[in-house]
């Protein structure tokens, strides 16, 4: 038996565009498992599903895990904007179709990723039974300057002229002078036939920036356990986003990944699986 499923996108009914008034967007996902808990991931800004296929697999066999590519980024569609109810809702259309068909899963965000999971929560709660939110809050989160830059750099690339993906690495260089995040950003660029393309719609992400460091307010609370995790060299969680964070979630616990920055998952992946098994009773 396979223990990795591909999802094409999925295109949505006429009767569910009606319903939701708008054009939903296909997602693409990834299934990894085929016993336990059911457990989706949402990765964060220039991710994709895939960054979290090694935690993924450590939760294996007690966990099947669905990696999802947000809207925007990875193999899913392009859309007109980047909103994160738009989002949650493309995330649960996605899942109810499927991997969520048969009741509530377990779903875990990180940074952009996570504020999908808190809206997709508070929106849609019968769809999630526990809940990770990964280095972010319910709030406006700095970094947008840096964002921005990221954004910049990478369109500064024309990618039509590029013969092999070392040249965009050359031409980062300069302007993104850290391996690690330079190659984390370069997994966005793939071949095409007269060349190379991005994967994640740049112009959209940069135009709608501000939104994606901000939260929507929804009026609405999550009562289910909700594991809030920190990590210990990042800013992204403070003390004073603890009051907001309780009044859309009150059953919250906050655990804080020591040695690790914003990328929690990737930099302490053990500490972070285990925190998980804990968490979700794996």
């Amino acid at each position: 038996m396979r223990s990795r499923v591909e999802y094409p996108p999925d295109r949505p009914s006429t009767s569910a565009t009606r319903r939701l008034r708008r054009v939903s967007a296909a997602i693409h996902s990834t299934q990894i498992g085929e016993s336990g808990a059911r457990v989706v991931f949402l990765h964060g800004l220039f991710g994709q599903g895939k960054n979290f296929t090694r935690v993924a697999k450590a939760l294996q066999p007690e966990a099947t895990s669905l990696l999802v590519d947000l809207p925007n980024h990875g193999r899913s569609a392009w859309t007109q904007r980047a909103d994160y109810r738009d989002m949650a809702a493309d995330v649960a259309e996605h899942l109810e179709r499927g991997f969520a068909a048969d009741g509530p899963v377990h779903v875990i965000g990180h940074s952009m990723g996570g504020k999908v999971a808190m809206v997709l929560a508070l929106t849609r709660p019968e769809l999630v039974d526990r809940l990770v939110v990964a280095d972010i809050a319910p709030e406006p989160n700095g970094g947008s300057g840096e964002f921005e830059h990221l954004l910049s750099s990478l369109a500064s690339i024309d990618v039509k002229t590029l013969k092999r993906r070392s040249d965009a690495d050359e031409q980062l260089r300069e302007k993104i002078p850290d391996d690690t995040v330079r190659g984390f950003l370069l997994q966005n660029l793939r071949s095409a036939p007269d060349g190379y393309e991005w994967q994640a719609n740049l112009d959209v992400l940069r135009r709608d920036l501000p939104t994606i460091g901000d939260f929507p307010f929804v009026d609405a609370t999550f009562d289910h356990p909700v594991l809030w995790v920190a990590g210990e060299h990042s800013d992204y969680i403070q003390d004073r986003h603890a009051e907001r964070m309780r009044s859309y979630f009150p059953r919250t616990r906050l655990v804080t990944i020591k040695g690790a920055g914003h990328w929690v998952h990737s930099e302490q992946p053990e500490a972070f699986v285990s925190a998980l098994r804990v968490f979700l009773e794996l």
